[in-house]
């Protein structure tokens, strides 16, 4: 896989025109683009219209997670756009995963892949077992949600570029990793704790490597 295919570029904007900006600066270079919620729903959803109509292929990074009918039936709203990929939070456990990807499976070849959220890469162990209570360490707690989301059929996970080799390890390396988190070594990491650099992160294993306006080093 070419380096344009893995690169997923985060339009973390409020308004169209920002948004349009940028891709326009990234113009040939990226395909594949992530827009979450901040964007998709102050566009009303255009976002995703105007991506496709570019040719660029769409990561719905809406993280739902819900009752599993209530899962499924927004997968299947997500496909009806016509997105490429689509994720829920693994958290919601089997029987809500399997439920999103066995409504997919009546879009065939058009379903968009789906992928489940493992821990958000603003999430330290710390703050894991203080606040949520989950008493495993972090990367106990990020496989088993990985192998979860593989035995409900999904496609992948969402995890830190620092987890992408476990999950392969545990969950075969045809199962896709997608990873925030990724920096510059001079870059500022935000509100995220789990980070590395590009580099790193595809040794380590990242399949999908998700990057953000400063982590393109273009300024939009």
């Amino acid at each position: 896989m070419k380096a344009i295919d893995r690169l997923i570029a985060v339009l973390d904007f409020s308004t169209m025109e920002e948004a349009k900006k940028m891709v326009e600066t990234l113009g040939d270079s990226v395909k594949l683009y992530k827009v979450g919620l901040e964007l998709f729903l102050n566009s009303k959803g255009e976002a995703v219209d105007y991506l496709k109509n570019l040719g660029k292929e769409v990561f719905l990074d809406l993280k739902f997670h819900d009752i599993p009918n209530t899962t499924a039936q927004a997968v299947c709203a997500a496909a009806d756009l016509g997105v490429w990929m689509v994720n829920v939070h693994a958290c919601g456990g089997l029987r809500m995963m399997a439920a999103a990807k066995q409504a997919l499976a009546e879009y065939g070849d058009k379903a968009p892949l789906l992928i489940a959220v493992t821990q958000l890469t603003s999430t330290s162990e710390e703050r894991m077992q203080r606040e949520l209570l989950i008493s495993a360490s972090i990367n106990d707690t990020i496989v088993k949600y990985a192998q979860n989301t593989r035995e409900a059929g999904l496609d992948g996970v969402v995890c830190s570029p620092l987890e992408a080799g476990m999950v392969h390890q545990a969950c075969g390396k045809e199962f896709l990793t997608i990873t925030p988190g990724v920096r510059f070594a001079d870059g500022d990491v935000a509100d995220q704790v789990r980070v590395t650099t590009p580099a790193r992160a595809r040794e380590i294993g990242s399949d999908f490597i998700v990057v953000d306006r400063k982590s393109t080093r273009l300024n939009s």
